[in-house]
């Protein structure tokens, strides 16, 4: 995670306990008005009709039922380093994704949020990854990606598009490639930094090269890309996970897809799978390194949003989101001037919880986890932290729990990470501590159990 820089330091702790309620509320009024403009910004096509959820009348054009899904996401944190004049102009960007789920169709998602100027993509493609660490594509399931119905898109600045569905077979588990071309300039690029996958460019128009030799230019960004869903028979809902750098799997194995939500998504199949009347969910990833509940980072719109703003967006706006699981405020209290703030992050836990609620989703709270050893641990801030997670252990606060702390905590030093699960920054979780993270979760408290309020 990220240091940032305190705020509100010398304002008299009653006075802004006493505006908590006030500035969250402000936040979520102004974040959900963004980023419902953001939501319904389809971009301008060669044909009129909105590409979000239209299922193209063409060859391409999926023949099965089942359920949407997301299958795989990300949330944009800002933009790219040095591509502020042309963006990607005259390269094929090439991402690999993992879907956590199987379907029988697919269909993306386009942000140019971070973007001055439109985004002009024309060409687009969905394929399978032939091979691991390659970005040659199984050659039988290339697929052109269309938006309403034309090869050619314009995102505007600010904004997202989704794709048409397309008609194609993808494996749980399987690696995808979706691959875009733009021919002018359209920088900044959106991307996500942190995204534990090698990615791939290339000179030129190579978005249907099949073969990948071109792709010569690694990348360990994921660029404009921002969901993959598929139409599902294996999954009838999704499960967000929204967090900062323990959720998006830092200091885990590259390429190995070893976060802790990934380890879920195969627990939940495989729990099915034996027959276990558990919830038909699939799993994505909206963590972002660094990120805070309650501050934002600096920029028009803000890099690295705060939890808070981007909920509505990164969480409300997945594709048939049916519970939420909320890891974050370890960098909050990190970067608080004083234990008192607990309050704040208590407060804006439960704006989140409301926002939820709001949309129907099951909440389930992450107690935050031990990061003694850390720059930046005091024994004020491990107070702060061991209130915050007794208000969530004790139910004041989500609707489930799941102690996330307590497995991963060393139990001779709780304010310590266990040896055997730490990275080594005594902050981050390696491998086997992500995947105990997923074993903590009781499947069960992902049942939608929370009506909407309308």
């Amino acid at each position: 995670m990220t240091r940032g820089h305190d705020r509100g330091v010398g304002a008299p702790p009653s006075k802004r306990h006493a505006l908590t309620a006030a500035i969250v509320a402000l936040m979520v009024a102004v974040s959900a008005a963004l980023y419902a403009t953001v939501a319904s910004g389809d971009g301008t096509r060669d044909r009129t009709p909105s590409a979000v959820g239209r299922l193209p009348h063409n060859d391409a054009a999926p023949a099965s039922t089942g359920t949407w899904v997301g299958a795989w996401s990300t949330s944009p944190v800002g933009p790219e380093p040095g591509t502020s004049t042309r963006g990607m102009a005259g390269r094929s960007v090439r991402n690999v994704v993992r879907a956590a789920v199987g379907g029988t169709a697919a269909r993306i998602t386009l942000s140019n949020l971070y973007g001055r100027t439109p985004l002009t993509v024309t060409h687009a493609s969905i394929a399978l990854a032939a091979d691991d660490d390659s970005a040659a594509a199984v050659a039988h399931s290339m697929r052109r990606l269309t938006f309403g119905g034309s090869p050619r898109v314009v995102v505007p600045a600010g904004g997202q598009v989704m794709s048409d569905a397309v008609r194609i077979a993808v494996p749980h588990g399987g690696d995808v490639l979706i691959t875009t071309y733009s021919p002018v300039p359209s920088g900044p690029v959106t991307h996500h930094p942190q995204a534990r996958r090698t990615s791939y460019a290339a000179e030129g128009d190579r978005t249907e090269d099949v073969t990948g030799a071109a792709y010569t230019d690694r990348t360990p960004y994921w660029r404009y890309v921002t969901a993959l869903d598929v139409l599902s028979h294996e999954a009838v809902g999704t499960v967000v996970a929204v967090g900062d750098s323990i959720t998006d799997g830092s200091h885990s194995t590259m390429d190995a897809d070893h976060r802790w939500t990934d380890f879920l998504a195969e627990r939940l199949r495989t729990a099915a799978g034996a027959g276990q009347d558990v919830p038909r969910y699939s799993v994505v990833n909206q963590g972002i390194s660094g990120n805070r509940l309650l501050t934002s980072g600096t920029g028009t719109p803000p890099a690295n949003p705060s939890t808070l703003s981007r909920f509505p967006r990164d969480v409300l706006g997945r594709t048939n989101a049916k519970a939420v699981v909320v890891a974050i405020g370890v960098n909050d209290i990190l970067h608080s001037p004083e234990p008192t703030d607990r309050d704040s992050v208590l407060a804006g836990l439960r704006t989140l919880v409301a926002m939820a609620h709001a949309r129907g989703l099951k909440t389930v709270g992450a107690t935050v986890t031990p990061f003694g050893g850390y720059g930046g641990y005091t024994d004020a801030r491990e107070t702060m932290r061991q209130e915050i997670n007794a208000e969530i252990r004790a139910g004041r606060v989500f609707d489930a729990v799941v102690d996330f702390d307590a497995a991963l905590r060393d139990p001779y030093d709780p304010r310590r990470l266990r040896a055997q699960y730490d990275c080594g920054d005594h902050l981050h979780p390696n491998d086997r501590g992500y995947a105990r993270m997923a074993a903590e979760l009781d499947l069960n408290d992902l049942r939608p159990t929370v009506p909407a309020t309308l």
